[in-house]
């Protein structure tokens, strides 16, 4: 069986050495290796916009830039489908129906939004879009029939909470939905 793989950045800046260590040079691999259906690699700008809302034209202004690098790091447009978040409507529609099936106080309990919230200083002004996004994570990682993620160490709190919303939803509804699985970096 053959796997399909979503992965993204967000476009808030040109992408950098750590970007390729970290994870661009995993995901041609991942890429070239024949082992996945699909590979969707996505320009999540909606998503960058839940902590850039006062900025949306530096949010605008790198999805050409990410896109770029990413030709240039080996992403191959004949291999994968390079897509701007926000072109897929959808995207938003299911984040809302997703929003239906997780709590606030399992929202604010994630380590990871925890963190960047402190980093962001936004514990007394948190925009209601920054805490939703691993919601809007989901939506993007579904939508696409994911069942494989590649990420980081501390994305895996992320990943987990996809996962509790997809195990919702099949309970709901049936079985549905696949749950995704995290790959990490090899240079460990």
């Amino acid at each position: 069986m053959k796997h399909i793989i979503l992965t993204g950045d967000r476009p808030t800046g040109k992408l950098h050495i750590g970007h390729y260590v970290g994870s661009l040079k995993r995901r041609v691999e991942l890429q070239n290796s024949g082992d996945f259906e699909k590979v969707y690699v996505m320009i999540a700008d909606a998503q960058a916009l839940t902590d850039n809302f006062d900025n949306p034209e530096k949010v605008r202004a790198n999805i050409t830039e990410v896109a770029l690098d990413y030709f240039a790091c080996g992403i191959d447009p004949a291999k994968s489908t390079v897509f701007v978040q926000s072109y897929v409507s959808e995207l938003t529609e299911l984040t809302f129906y997703y929003m239906n099936l997780v709590t606030l106080s399992r929202l604010e309990r994630n380590p990871t939004v925890k963190a960047e919230i402190r980093q962001k200083n936004f514990e007394l002004s948190l925009p209601v879009g920054f805490l939703t996004y691993p919601v809007s994570q989901t939506a993007d990682i579904t939508a696409f029939g994911a069942d494989t993620v590649p990420v980081g160490e501390d994305q895996l709190p992320m990943l987990e909470q996809a996962r509790e919303i997809v195990r919702s939803f099949n309970g709901l509804y049936g079985e549905t939905l696949t749950e995704p699985k995290a790959v990490l970096p090899e240079n460990k």
